[in-house]
């Protein structure tokens, strides 16, 4: 009997210890299910249908650029303008006077307020679709284009945002690796932070877009000021 007794009481303590580790394994399971990051291809799928559908944008931009061997962050504003497939142009304010402008010929870099005298010209290459585009080069093909990681869901003035990390899987790509903030409801890439491939850091904040508008002309055309030297690259 006592033996009985013994082997019904080792049961008996066993049990608790038994559902203990059950408990915990489906407790590990559950948390380890919750920490899955979600997927950023739908993300970046709605980014893309999204951006199919607009024919011109236009916003303010704040430029934050890091260049760990000058130190001290260069902070620019202004207005972005953009018309598909290829017209896109950056007027600045602060620098006041400075422009980039790509006209569907020619990528002009205007910056009076660090190189005054001159212009940079460069022809935009004929084929491809996007073009020196700030935001189409992370929306178009992005399946062909990139790797993505989900990153996080951040607050914006706009409204909630997804953040997803891009890095080009071919080596040509000028820089080596871009976040950006996507829009949760209207899928709109409101903030991009890309990483060059020189280890310099610009973050450009979009802010009052307005889609499908049009653009005035004037911002979308470039004429060199008088005694300015055309320097083509």
């Amino acid at each position: 009997m006592r033996t009985e007794n013994a082997e019904r009481g080792s049961r008996n303590a066993e049990q608790p210890s038994q559902r203990w580790y059950a408990c915990s394994a489906f407790l590990a399971i559950g948390l380890s299910l919750g920490l899955q990051s979600p997927d950023p291809w739908p993300i970046l799928d709605h980014a893309s249908q999204v951006y199919q559908t607009i024919t011109s944008l236009s916003a303010n931009f704040d430029q934050v650029i890091v260049n760990p061997m000058i130190g001290a962050p260069d902070t620019t504003h202004g207005r972005l303008y953009q018309m598909r497939p290829s017209r896109f142009a950056m007027r600045f304010t602060a620098p006041k006077g400075d422009r980039i402008v790509a006209d569907g010929r020619f990528l002009w870099l205007y910056t009076p307020s660090t190189t005054p005298g001159q212009v940079i010209r460069s022809r935009i290459p004929d084929y491809g679709t996007t073009g020196p585009n700030l935001i189409g080069q992370f929306v178009e093909r992005p399946h062909e284009r990139y790797t993505a990681s989900y990153v996080r869901a951040d607050s914006l003035p706009e409204g909630m945002a997804d953040v997803v990390r891009l890095v080009p899987m071919g080596r040509d790509a000028p820089y080596s690796e871009a976040t950006i903030w996507v829009g949760r409801e209207d899928g709109l890439v409101r903030r991009l932070d890309i990483t060059e491939s020189s280890s310099q850091r610009r973050t450009v904040t979009l802010r009052n877009m307005r889609v499908n508008a049009g653009v005035p002309g004037r911002e979308l055309t470039f004429s060199p000021p008088a005694g300015v030297r055309v320097v083509d690259q």
